[in-house]
């Protein structure tokens, strides 16, 4: 007999159920209502960040991100068969966000080294904006793709090319001190190490947050461009 119910007889004799209603309200209480497809999707994702966050990849499991939105765990499978496609799934999310602001920002008319400190300004602000999603994108061990979802890697590796490219231009008009590609691994470790460092280590009494990006990035660019 299922929990919450109890079998009695009709006065002609059949097997009659009652519910009890206490129990199924409070059942039902604690599932949301149906979202849009979309909009139950960005749940899930923005609920799967604090969790992968908080108990770690291994840690989390479906359960716990359905129960953090309101649904089942046969409800969350309809949006995701599994729980690495949430984390590719939000790799690919922060991967695109950014490649999409870099490519505005290669757009824009200005000096090659201007265009290549505001590329480098927006990626550090996206890591303090998003931190969930910086920390899964960045700060996580991969997980093996499968099924075509190495998506986010492909992403992951355009941004960095774009970026390189940006470098690449400084190098044509002379102002690089060195080779290009290892600058633009220098300046992303550089833009990397205070995000994550800042992110991981709240408790540390850092100066004002702004000073200490300007003062990193004044140090970087002094040191691997030419005057």
């Amino acid at each position: 007999m299922a929990a919450g119910a109890e079998c009695r007889y009709s006065v002609c004799g059949r097997p009659e159920r009652h519910v009890n209603t206490a129990a199924s309200t409070i059942a039902r209480s604690q599932r949301k209502p149906k979202g849009e497809g979309h909009a139950r999707r960005a749940e899930i994702l923005a609920a799967a960040e604090r969790i992968f966050v908080e108990h770690g990849y291994e840690g989390a499991t479906i359960r716990k991100i359905a129960d953090e939105v309101g649904l089942s765990s046969t409800a969350l499978y309809m949006h995701f068969a599994e729980k690495s496609e949430i984390l590719h799934e939000i790799c690919s999310r922060a991967f695109s966000e950014l490649l999409a602001a870099n490519q505005v920002l290669m757009a824009e008319p200005a000096a090659p080294e201007l265009r290549l400190r505001r590329m480098l300004q927006a990626y550090v602000d996206f890591g303090f904006e998003n931190p969930n999603a910086y920390r899964l994108a960045y700060m996580t061990r991969p997980v093996e793709p499968r099924d075509g979802q190495s998506m986010a890697r492909e992403l992951g590796l355009e941004l960095f090319r774009s970026f390189e490219r940006s470098v690449e231009e400084v190098g044509a008009v002379g102002r690089l001190r060195g080779d290009a590609r290892a600058t633009a691994q220098a300046l992303w470790a550089g833009g990397h190490g205070v995000v994550a460092l800042m992110i991981t280590k709240a408790y540390f009494d850092w100066v004002d947050r702004e000073t200490l990006v300007n003062t990193l990035l004044d140090g970087l660019f002094a040191g691997l461009l030419k005057p």
